[in-house]
């Protein structure tokens, strides 16, 4: 059984001291892929780098995250541009918009956002989209481009089934998180699981934040890791009422064919069985 982290903030200074043992944990749970998220040009610099150290097992996005809209000028543009050239980058983003915060004014975001979707139009790649609390302007703005973007993905999805209908009829994928995990605030996303084509379902951690809650026994840490994503898919499986392995199976073809990720070569790890 073969997992894939569509969303990891690999480069995190959560995990400077010990990276490759959280790598090395995550292969032994059967995740043998993972997309590293960019989210500044710093960021988005350092994924590449993970990936170019990895290959074949990890992949980056480039992008601005809305929170830092205000630094998308001129020059980041030019240098997410010269990223997103190298293969190893596999979409754009996370790009987005977040009323929630509010850190970036919501007019920068708006640019920002319209921008990179501008960009991974022209390098014929897929996006990474971020939403809170903005699902209208962030709708608007992603059917002005949606006919010209290869794919996208609404990522870290929590939202309602309105918007989740939304999402589909614009065909976009969509990744879930642990917070399908959280009893307080994501119960209701087990109803709406179904309705995702699995097709257009993919999973992901968003490490190190979102560890699931109903962890047992509750990690140490409250650092979020990939090794934790057989549990994350585990809850999704649940919730549509299949098996951890026919889950694993159709996410991960719904990632490498969204991210065109050539499979890992003589992979044979197995999720742990108390996952099932």
């Amino acid at each position: 059984m073969q997992l894939i982290d569509i969303g990891v903030n690999l480069a995190h200074d959560a995990f400077d001291r010990d990276r490759a043992e959280v790598l090395a944990r995550a292969e032994q749970r059967g995740v043998v892929q993972m997309i590293v998220t960019g989210s500044s040009v710093a960021s988005s610099r350092q994924a590449l780098d993970l990936a170019r150290a990895h290959p074949g097992k990890l992949f980056a996005t480039a992008g601005i995250h809305p929170h830092h809209a205000q630094d998308l000028d001129e020059a980041a543009v030019r240098e997410l541009e010269r990223l997103a050239a190298d293969p190893a980058v596999v979409a754009i983003g996370e790009c987005g918009l977040d009323y929630f915060r509010d850190y970036s004014p919501r007019e920068a975001q708006r640019r920002a956002f319209a921008r990179q979707l501008q960009l991974a139009m022209r390098v014929g790649k897929p996006v990474f989209l971020h939403q809170r609390d903005a699902h209208e302007d962030f709708v608007a703005i992603v059917r002005e481009h949606r006919a010209s973007l290869t794919d996208a993905v609404a990522h870290c999805f929590t939202g309602t089934p309105a918007e989740l209908a939304v999402y589909l009829g614009l065909k976009l994928a969509i990744g879930l998180t642990g917070w399908i995990c959280d009893e307080r605030r994501g119960a209701h996303l087990a109803a709406l699981v179904p309705e995702i084509p699995a097709a257009r379902l993919m999973v992901e951690t968003d490490a190190p934040y979102l560890l699931p809650r109903d962890l047992q026994p509750k990690p140490a840490s409250r650092r979020n890791e990939p090794m934790f994503l057989p549990h994350v898919a585990g809850a999704v499986a649940r919730a549509r009422g299949t098996s951890l392995e026919a889950l694993a199976q159709s996410s991960t073809a719904a990632a490498r064919a969204c991210f065109r990720l050539a499979p890992t070569d003589g992979c044979t790890k197995h999720v742990a069985a108390s996952e099932k």
